[in-house]
């Protein structure tokens, strides 16, 4: 008759990790937060008569610093370029 070995102790248990529910990860609430703030955004432009993107545009005093960098075609292809590149290397693996 064959011998059974003993079965072996499970690894020692982590150090205790309080149970956190997915709807209070703080990944969760960075998002929901993300959400409220651009429909409170959304709202106060909306009050404003303007679009959104222009409102964030001239709220935030973007509209010098950042308007020839979105109106230049060499940045989007780069932007493009720099993507398709990201995705090549994570298709890859």
């Amino acid at each position: 008759m064959a011998t059974v070995a003993p079965p072996r102790a499970a690894a020692e248990a982590p150090a205790f990790e309080p149970y956190v529910s997915p709807a209070q990860h703080p990944a969760e609430l960075i998002i929901r937060a993300l959400v409220l703030g651009a429909a409170l955004f959304a709202k106060q432009a909306e009050a404003a008569g303007v679009p959104a993107a222009d409102y964030l545009g001239h709220l935030a005093g973007l509209e010098r610093g950042v308007g020839p960098i979105a109106a230049s075609d060499l940045v989007a292809i780069l932007a493009f370029l720099g993507l398709g590149g990201v995705l090549y290397r994570v298709a890859r693996r």
